[in-house]
């Protein structure tokens, strides 16, 4: 027996309840391989997967948690044997695949990446798909050109768990950061993260008139969207990139073609989920690498499965700072 988040629906009423169950290993999935699940975290999708579901879960009951880190537990891929260190993100494990909010996973043998030395399965989480979004993102800007001393970098939704570990990165390898943000108490958070200046959402929510403003950043990572995106995207410096990878402020983009004419700007989109294993590869081996690990520390909250109802409700209303890291075992 293990403990598990599941949540359920009422086929009459619609609505869905979460509650931490006892399941067996006959309870899992088919799948090549078993993990013990160490770590998992939160992320906006699972608020969606635990609440109304979002069109993302495919049927009920449901273990939502679109990420984990652990021990393999049993395998029939050569690849991995028990005993081995791996992390899982994305392959819309967690949504449309049970996940991992639950001391067990069972799961494609594809899905998983090994551990990288440097990092235990807390701070893989701690990381989670929220961090991998973020290297992916970096990594994204420097093959296109960005270079420490170029100029500031943009990061909007800077106190969340992308933009946290954004902030964290780029500053590490010498960017000057500019983070945004809606709460201004989050200002020292930020600053603590080497965010060097901060802006106030309202700078850049308002749209304008204007296609092209004065050049400002070197590069941008975007977790906002909307017309927040649309209004940077008319101040990126000449061949300047934002790396897209979020929608928090909307899915639409009021813009107009001509910051990509007129300054070759470019507008990069970063998908996770079903990122190639060989790039997988390289962003896991660069954030052991790259992050901060005493800064990825201070952006911590710990949690345990008790505690995801109200932590799924919280992060979908916008009230969760930095990286939330369950802990199975607790």
């Amino acid at each position: 027996m293990f403990n598990a988040l599941v949540v359920r629906k009422d086929e009459d009423s619609g609505k869905t309840s979460a509650a931490v169950e006892q399941l067996t290993l006959d309870d899992l999935p088919a799948g090549e391989v078993t993990v013990a699940v160490e770590y998992s975290t939160v992320n906006y999708k699972d608020g969606l997967c635990i609440g109304p579901g979002g069109g993302l879960v495919r049927k009920y009951p449901h273990v939502p948690g679109i990420d984990f880190a652990g021990t393999v537990e049993a395998s029939s891929d050569e690849r991995y044997k028990p005993g081995d260190k791996v992390v899982l993100t994305g392959w819309r494990v967690g949504e449309a695949y049970w996940g991992g909010y639950g001391q067990k996973a069972r799961v494609r043998a594809d899905w998983l990446v090994p551990l990288p030395k440097g990092i235990d399965t807390r701070q893989a989480m701690a990381v989670g798909t929220a961090g991998f979004t973020a290297m992916l993102a970096v990594m994204a800007l420097e093959d296109h050109g960005l270079k420490p001393g170029h100029g500031p970098v943009l990061v909007t939704g800077a106190a969340g768990g992308v933009g946290s570990v954004a902030t964290a990165i780029l500053s590490a390898l010498g960017h000057e950061v500019a983070g945004v943000t809606g709460r201004p108490d989050t200002a020292d958070y930020l600053k603590s993260l080497g965010a060097t200046q901060i802006v106030a959402r309202e700078e850049l929510n308002e749209t304008t008139k204007r296609p092209l403003e004065s050049e400002t950043w070197a590069g941008c990572v975007d977790a906002v969207g909307g017309a927040m995106l649309a209004r940077v995207l008319g101040q990126m410096k000449y061949g300047a990139s934002v790396a897209a990878v979020g929608l928090a402020g909307g899915a639409g983009l009021p813009a107009t073609v001509i910051p990509f004419l007129l300054r070759g700007v470019n507008l990069l989109g970063i998908d996770s989920v079903m990122q190639p294993y060989d790039n997988r590869l390289r962003a896991w081996e660069r954030i052991a690498a790259d992050l901060p690990m005493d800064k990825l520390e201070a952006m911590v909250q710990p949690a345990t499965l008790a505690d995801l109802p109200k932590l799924g409700a919280d992060i979908l209303q916008g009230q969760v700072k930095g990286r939330v890291v369950v802990d199975l075992g607790a």
